[in-house]
């Protein structure tokens, strides 16, 4: 049985047959993207070496500390500015405790919420038992009052 892509008279076929050729370039394409390694775009950079000193013994309250956010992302701890570094060794701290004191945590509505859920991952790496959130009233309103009536 003869198959014949041409005209009825004869003649060879003029088109080229580009299945196999889209065929081999495809598993070419496939080959390139395997073996191609993985680009790394890496600045190398120096940061400065955290203050391991032991935080001071009068500076963790034993019956509540404070831990709050200011609108400029400041972290504070009974009202005074710390690091996420010091929060942590002042969690230590409390966390050896007997009994173990309160933990207050005051974010202000106004501070970024990057701020704030780095702080309450280091609350729960901690391991804190007497955790509570304070001045949830100011949440109360979420922008009513600057709404235009309807």
């Amino acid at each position: 049985m003869a198959m014949s892509g041409g005209s009825d008279d004869g003649e060879p076929m003029m088109e080229m047959n580009t299945t196999p050729l889209i065929d081999v370039l495809l598993v070419l394409l496939i080959m390139f993207i395997i073996t191609i390694p993985v680009q790394t775009h890496a600045v190398k950079i120096d940061l400065p070496v955290a203050d391991d000193s032991p935080p001071p013994e009068d500076f963790v309250d034993p019956v509540k500390n404070r831990l709050g956010i200011t609108a400029t992302n400041q972290i504070t701890w009974n009202d005074s500015e710390v690091t996420l570094n010091q929060v942590k060794q002042y969690l230590a701290q409390t966390k050896s405790m007997v009994p173990e004191p309160e933990l207050q945590f005051q974010p202000d509505p106004l501070s970024a919420y990057l701020t704030t859920d780095r702080t309450l991952a280091v609350i729960k790496d901690s391991g804190v038992t007497k955790f509570g959130f304070v001045g949830n009233e100011q949440y109360g309103s979420f922008n009513k009052a600057s709404r235009p009536p309807n």
